[in-house]
């Protein structure tokens, strides 16, 4: 990679500014490493790379600076690059005066991690912290390095983006070419007859080359199938979803010795992988995207020895009898199991109007769609829902589109969520909250895309029509549990019964199920799909953590 081509680093300091420039000296081989003394030297250097096509990828600022305070920096610079990540360093001898004007201002989005500067060598938790904001931004703002998927498409079809969807939920670096260039020809000259019958044609990692029908090809290209496990096996458990709580409960039960499979309908994360950047999980100060926390967890589990099918969902759980397995079916092949756990989680509701759900993967996304928000470079895009998944895809899609509208039904988003989220929506310039609005149509303009919706008021039923280039839709969960057999309860809106909460008439001796247990003896519910749950990453990997002792007091052998 020539100089040029490097993305760049702008060191800000002053009165340390040695001791900066010989910190980031180890970063000079992928990064143009550029130092200034002033906040407006920043600004003017930043406009410069900008405009001579250089990517900023971070700031990082003494905390203090010769002529202005550094967070009014940070918002300047933001004007400039609003993708590039904001590190304050604080010398030791300022660290503990200036945090507390600074860390509210952290806790606002102004910037993202406050830092004290190293004060002697190989200090690898400040460069741990740099390294994890690089890799951030080297993810959702620059283009990949390397691509471990490749794909050939003469437009981005709905198709073509839900394969790219699934590729970024699953931390698969991935490009789209064009048929005419020489990626493209040498990947269609090696389809049987050089020809590609229609497309995406999807180059895998193992550099397998097809023609792509659906996302689940795709899948099964990466991942195999459930019908590859020998089938005389009978595992002990079976997880059905590999969201936050299917994850957990595959960790702790392969961890403690269970032979464990999961499956998953789609990309492994489930809904949470989607998330762009969660900051209120323990232990991540600095957050963590939902696909980095999904893959960190599936790595966990597989160390333990689980084995994972990605892309077939689950059609029928057949309850074991007189001591017979369960079998959980899908439309690959079967897997038998003495314990299932259902954590296959929630879908995002559907609008329910044709003329937005017609534009789907061209314009209209149901969740956050990294992919696409990288796409929306100077447009305008709508939100809608008032959730924390919304606001953090509201936040992700403001370092990118010129507006970014969040409509909501309720009058105000603090009802639903996290008040970390609220408040840095709030001091966010590109970000508008509009309460009591709902969309009520959308539809092209005569290219195929998205660019209008129209948006009524709620209180007064007056609808006003907008431009809009792309339309995120984070409506609310339903759950994904028809596949179910009668036998295992659920409530009046689909949710899996557990605990207490299942009727009495269908306890067993008087005695209710067990707290994750449902009424399917050795079927287990944790996370979304589970009637009463808290909607929460924490709260479901905590759920999938404590189903695993039920497992084993269900595996175990009864007392003589």
């Amino acid at each position: 990679m020539a100089a040029g081509d490097l993305p760049a680093l702008i060191l800000v300091a002053d009165e340390h500014a040695d001791v900066l420039v010989g910190e980031f000296e180890r970063y000079v081989r992928d990064y143009e490493v550029h130092a200034v003394g002033t906040a407006r030297e920043a600004e003017e250097l930043a406009v410069r790379l900008r405009d001579s096509g250089v990517q900023v990828a971070m700031f990082v600022a003494e905390s203090r600076l010769p002529d202005m305070w550094v967070v009014e920096a940070f918002a300047r610079w933001r004007l400039v690059v609003p993708t590039a990540r904001r590190l304050v360093v604080a010398h030791v001898s300022h660290f503990l005066e200036d945090a507390p004007p600074l860390r509210p201002m952290m806790a606002k989005g102004k910037f993202d991690a406050y830092l004290l500067m190293p004060r002697g060598r190989r200090d690898e938790e400040f460069h741990h912290a740099v390294t994890e904001l690089l890799s951030d931004w080297g993810w959702t703002a620059a283009a990949p390095e390397v691509e471990t998927v490749r794909i050939v498409a003469p437009a981005v079809d709905p198709l073509t983006a839900a394969i790219r969807d699934f590729c970024d939920r699953m931390g698969m670096p991935h490009g789209i070419h064009a048929p005419d260039s020489d990626v493209g020809r040498s990947l269609v000259a090696r389809l049987p007859g050089g020809v590609a019958p229609s497309y995406p044609v999807v180059e895998t990692l193992d550099e397998r080359v097809l023609v792509a029908g659906s996302v689940r090809d795709v899948a099964l290209a990466l991942f195999g199938r459930p019908e590859t496990i020998d089938l005389q096996e009978v595992v002990d458990l079976a997880v059905v979803g590999a969201g936050p709580a299917g994850l957990a409960a595959a960790v702790y039960g392969a961890s403690e010795g269970l032979s464990t499979v999961v499956v998953e309908a789609e990309a492994i994360g489930g809904q949470a992988g989607t998330s762009s950047m969660i900051r209120n999980y323990l232990g991540f100060p600095r957050g963590i995207s939902g696909m980095r926390l999904a893959q960190r967890a599936r790595n966990q589990a597989i160390r333990f020895g689980t084995q994972f099918f990605a892309g077939w969902e689950a059609t029928a759980l057949v309850p074991g009898a007189d001591g017979a397995p369960h079998v959980v079916q899908t439309d690959g092949g079967a897997v038998r199991a003495r314990a299932v756990v259902i954590a296959c989680g929630v879908s995002y509701r559907r609008l329910g109007v044709r003329g937005v759900d017609d534009l789907v993967g061209n314009g209209v996304f149901y969740g956050s769609a990294m992919t696409a928000a990288r796409e929306m470079e100077g447009y305008d895009a709508v939100v809608v829902g008032g959730g924390n998944s919304a606001g953090q895809a509201a936040l992700h899609l403001a370092r990118f589109a010129r507006s970014v509208t969040i409509l909501v039904r309720r009058p105000h988003l603090a009802e639903t969520m996290s008040r970390y989220l609220v408040d840095e929506i709030h001091y966010n310039p590109v970000i508008t909250v509009e309460g009591c609005a709902e969309v009520v149509d959308g539809g092209s303009g005569g290219e195929g895309r998205l660019s209008w919706i129209d948006v009524r008021d709620t209180r007064t039923g007056e609808v006003a029509r907008r431009e809009a280039q792309g339309l995120f839709l984070l409506l609310g969960a339903e759950p994904r549990c028809d596949w179910l057999p009668p036998e295992l309860a659920v409530d009046e809106r689909g949710f899996v019964l557990t605990g207490r909460d299942v009727p009495k008439h269908l306890w067993s001796d008087g005695r209710p199920p067990a707290n994750l247990a449902t009424t399917v003896p050795g079927v287990f519910a944790a996370g979304d799909v589970r009637a009463g749950s808290m909607k929460r990453v924490a709260a479901a990997s905590g759920e999938g953590s404590s189903v695993v002792p039920l497992v084993h007091d269900w595996l175990a052998p009864a007392p003589d």
